[in-house]
């Protein structure tokens, strides 16, 4: 089952914690999360899962900035958001969609007990200007059935910005 809005305003303090919280940006059965200043770009080719991959930092300026299509830009949520006792799923907003723009490639999945900052590994099919604190994905929740373990990995939980792939972590336990 998916959390209704009111359900997620409910649970909020409890289960579900989103910092900075805005009542205007409740939906039906979502809450929509912002885009930070900050995004993150890959600076060397090609990419290699066993290693850490260099990135450079580009901060959004107020006018906006054209993304390329054929390259991945990192970017951050401007929200902070802990769930326990839930299943946190990431969706782009349909109207971000309608632009060309991918949102989350393939990592919409949360776990529960996940704490952080969502990255979003953004994409667009056509150049697209983007603008800092746009409304770009919301959030909806899923209940779970049977014993719960929450998320514990220490590659993602409790980042505080945009996080490259780690990856090359899996391959040091090996």
């Amino acid at each position: 089952m998916i959390l209704t809005g009111p359900e997620i305003k409910k649970r909020l303090g409890t289960d579900i914690k989103i910092e900075p919280y805005s009542e205007s940006l409740l939906n039906p059965n979502s809450y929509n999360l912002c885009l930070h200043e900050d995004l993150l770009v890959y600076t060397q080719m090609p990419l290699d899962m066993k290693k850490p991959n260099p990135t450079e930092k580009i901060t959004i300026p107020k006018d906006g900035i054209v993304l390329e299509p054929g390259r991945l830009y990192l970017g951050r949520t401007l929200e902070f958001t802990e769930t326990h006792n839930l299943v946190p799923m990431l969706e782009g907003r349909s109207s971000i969609g309608r632009l060309g723009m991918f949102v989350h490639i393939t990592a919409g999945f949360g776990d529960v007990g996940f704490k952080g900052f969502w990255t979003l590994e953004i994409q667009v099919i056509h150049p697209l200007r983007i603008y800092a604190g746009v409304q770009i994905c919301q959030i909806f929740y899923h209940t779970v059935e049977g014993d719960i373990l929450e998320y514990k990995s220490g590659k993602y939980q409790a980042n505080q910005g945009i996080q490259p792939s780690m990856l090359y972590k899996d391959f040091e336990k090996i």
